[in-house]
């Protein structure tokens, strides 16, 4: 069998000193190209004040992209930041060969990652709103609709051809919205009944490839014994891009519904944030955040940094969190370790899974109170009750009823208080 050749990438980046760490975005860049399949076979950098607003690198540095790609054979040119649709013009001008950027990159890692309808339909409208300004640059096809006259008749064909495909975008775009709102009223219908079943909502966040969904799945194999339930989980750039919810049964009845949500990551397309808003937003619901941190990776703070930000821009940063140190076997001895609201654990080996699930039973059952409740035997329904939504500390049969101690939901104490001891 012959092994599918892959396309080779020349990466390009200019480091204007404002960023933290330019040498690890590149790298960043390297393995969003290779999560598309492509060979990365050079890396060009240049250091400038500011961006070239004609052509993003200096003219001289051009002709040194130009010479490298005869060199070594590239077939694309990736850029490290978004490009304005007059540089993507300029550029494949100047380079005459296809040119795409970080952002392009995500976007084709989401098309390949996308499973279900709804990843689907955000994946293609985040494109396309995207595409839409770039026609130009991006269709080298219709830069050429004139042929060589440069006729002012030819020139017109390609004016209307390219007036013909970006209204044909603008109505498919219209047409994506209308089956996202469809999929987003079944989506607020589920999250309503969840809210409404007073059990708590805890959120899995951090950056892509942290750890998140390992974090669920040890959590359904120790708590719901589910091999059906778990979700995909691989070694891999935005493996999860579909919001996942499992009720995890804890045995003291104080469960919880976890919630696998997309990882983020650094410059991620404000167009992504916002196509994916639906699927993001149930961050925004719930009780608590749960931030997992690849404490393997020197880097991890400024991944921390990018979370936060992402966070902020869902309107999510108030929301309180835990911090899970995943992947740190490798660095710390004598795991799981707690400190406060952070744990240091290895979800990959099942290290502090149990101990993580009452950090967070400890978050979200905080205002759970202490009571004893007196029921009169006919009150059977009652007493059923709390044996299923509450943790009995002791139970006994007296000659008047049953007496319960348990601990329970603060407003369930207010709610039977006639029953109080």
């Amino acid at each position: 069998m012959i092994e599918e050749s892959r396309e080779r990438a020349l990466l390009v980046g200019v480091d204007t000193g404002e960023e933290a760490d330019f040498e690890r975005s590149m790298e960043e860049l390297k393995s969003l190209a290779e999560a598309c399949n492509m060979q990365v076979v050079g890396l060009i950098t240049q250091k400038m004040a500011t961006i070239n607003k004609a052509l993003y690198v200096g003219t001289g540095k051009v002709s040194e992209i130009k010479e490298f790609v005869a060199e070594c054979e590239a077939q694309v040119v990736i850029f490290d930041n978004a490009l304005s649709p007059s540089q993507i013009r300029n550029l494949q001008d100047a380079l005459d060969m296809p040119i795409l950027d970080r952002t392009t990159l995500i976007l084709d890692i989401f098309a390949i990652r996308a499973q279900t309808r709804e990843a689907k339909l955000q994946v293609e409208t985040a494109r396309l709103q995207y595409l839409l300004p770039r026609l130009v640059g991006m269709h080298e096809a219709l830069s050429r609709q004139g042929g060589a006259s440069g006729s002012m008749s030819n020139k017109g064909t390609g004016e209307k051809k390219l007036e013909l495909d970006r209204r044909k975008i603008e109505h498919r775009i219209s047409e994506l919205r209308k089956e996202l709102d469809a999929v987003e009223v079944d989506r607020q219908t589920q999250r309503k009944k969840r809210m409404n079943s007073r059990v708590p909502q805890v959120a899995l966040v951090g950056y892509t490839n942290a750890g998140k969904s390992t974090v669920m799945n040890r959590m359904v194999e120790v708590y719901n014994g589910n091999e059906e339930k778990k979700v995909l989980e691989k070694d891999m750039l935005f493996a999860t891009l579909e919001t996942s919810v499992r009720k995890i049964e804890t045995g003291d009845n104080k469960p919880f519904f976890l919630v696998d949500t997309v990882g983020f990551i650094h410059k991620l397309p404000h167009g992504l944030v916002k196509a994916f808003h639906s699927t993001l937003e149930e961050v925004k619901y719930a009780d608590l955040l749960i931030q997992v941190v690849d404490f393997s990776d020197p880097q991890h703070r400024l991944q921390m940094d990018v979370t936060k930000e992402t966070l902020k821009e869902l309107g999510a940063g108030d929301i309180p969190m835990l911090i899970v140190y995943n992947k740190a076997e490798n660095r710390i001895e004598d795991l799981p370790r707690v400190r406060d609201k952070q744990i240091y654990m290895s979800a990959v080996n099942s290290v502090g899974i149990k101990e993580l699930v009452e950090l967070i039973k400890g978050q979200v059952y905080a205002d759970n109170t202490d009571v004893t409740f007196l029921f009169p035997y006919d009150k059977g329904n009652m007493v059923s009750y709390f044996m299923e939504n509450a943790t009995i500390l002791e139970q006994e049969y007296l000659e008047n009823g049953v007496r319960l101690v348990v601990n329970c939901h603060k407003g369930d104490a207010d709610k039977y208080s006639e029953y109080l001891l």
